[in-house]
């Protein structure tokens, strides 16, 4: 395999960097990394693999842009939002590097899909922003044997670390448990400065080039914690640990990580033939209402405990937010203070 002229240009500034050059190009070129989530750590991900030359990168995520995702995934315009996130990335990022092939996934990442999806890549980059999905991409890793560049945002710091390089420790030694769901709340609920993730999403990218290339040091076996507010950076060093050993992916990551399957839900199409049957209840921010809303009270979930008493039990409750999770813990904790009101999730949230 050879570089063409035009890709002699493209990648000019590679080509005559050492512990790079021609060698590392093609390093990058035979490459395949799958990234999952193009969200807010995925887009810079990809922006970087893709214009650094890598030859086949895979894209899944399921979810469409939300005007709310611009303020920090900048791969997207407002003319996107409605549109698919992962083939709306690909699209996008083909214009920047033609030389890329990108293979586009528009779905979740299951325990179903994870294993013969994580066997046709050489490296894997966690984009995701949930706890179950963590799990699973760490346990799919390790069956499958690819290294795992990770990364996370909270609110103004960041955590950057690549597990299952050349044996060394997993995100299950890092983490053995996952948090209680009421103890991670998502960037929805808490918001997260615009530049966290490119600053996190570009090392992360940093990482997947030098394990390919083989160069440099492997963020394996350390964590580097990140803070914007300060500008501090310090790297955690942990060992890998036989308690951690996976023999096969779990049946139900949510599940593991407490959260609970919704016993009564509803869908939006089936809420709106039968609106006047329910009190709805949204739990979402201000913010998020303010944009969209489909009527009933708003108490946002935060608030949720000092305001229960507000809400009308006469009807059955609908309680939603924007992706169900919210809703359901907002029941879970209503369904304790109240004995004999009936709580029904709206089924995957607006």
């Amino acid at each position: 395999m050879n570089l063409s002229q035009e890709e002699q240009k493209q990648y000019n500034r590679h080509l005559i960097l050492d512990k790079i050059g021609e060698e590392g190009q093609l390093k990058l070129k035979q490459a395949k990394v799958l990234v999952i989530g193009a969200g807010g750590l995925g887009c810079p991900v990809l922006q970087y693999l893709t214009a650094a030359g890598v030859g086949t990168i895979g894209i899944i995520d399921d979810d469409v842009v939300d005007q709310s995702n611009l303020q920090r995934q900048v791969l997207y315009t407002i003319d996107d939002i409605g549109k698919s996130k992962s083939e709306t990335a690909a699209n996008r990022l083909s214009r920047l590097n033609p030389f890329v092939q990108f293979h586009v996934y528009k779905e979740k990442l299951t325990n179903q899909n994870a294993v013969s999806l994580f066997e046709k890549y050489d490296v894997i980059v966690d984009g995701s922003d949930n706890f179950a999905t963590r799990y699973l991409t760490n346990d799919a890793a390790v069956l499958t044997q690819k290294p795992l560049v990770y990364g996370a945002i909270f609110k103004f710091e960041g955590q950057v670390s690549v597990f299952n390089y050349q044996g060394s420790a997993t995100y299950r030694c890092l983490y053995p448990t996952p948090p209680k769901p009421e103890e991670s709340p998502n960037c929805s609920e808490i918001g997260v400065l615009g530049v966290l993730p490119g600053i996190i999403g570009s090392l992360q990218a940093n990482e997947a080039i030098k394990i390919i290339c083989g160069i440099g040091e492997v963020l394996a076996n350390k964590l580097l914690m990140y803070d914007t507010l300060s500008m501090r950076q310090m790297i955690l060093k942990f060992q890998k640990t036989d308690k951690a050993e996976v023999t096969e992916l779990d049946k139900d990551y949510a599940f593991f990580c407490g959260i609970k399957i919704p016993i009564h839900e509803i869908t939006l199409e089936e809420l709106q033939r039968k609106l006047s049957t329910y009190n709805l209840l949204d739990v979402r921010e201000l913010w998020e209402r303010e944009q969209h809303h489909i009527g009933g009270q708003h108490i946002p979930l935060g608030e949720l405990a000092q305001r229960y008493d507000e809400i009308n039990t006469e009807k059955p409750v609908v309680v939603y937010c924007k992706s169900g999770m919210r809703s359901q813990r907002a029941i879970d904790f209503l369904e304790e203070v109240y004995e004999n009101a009936t709580f029904i999730n709206l089924k995957n949230g607006l």
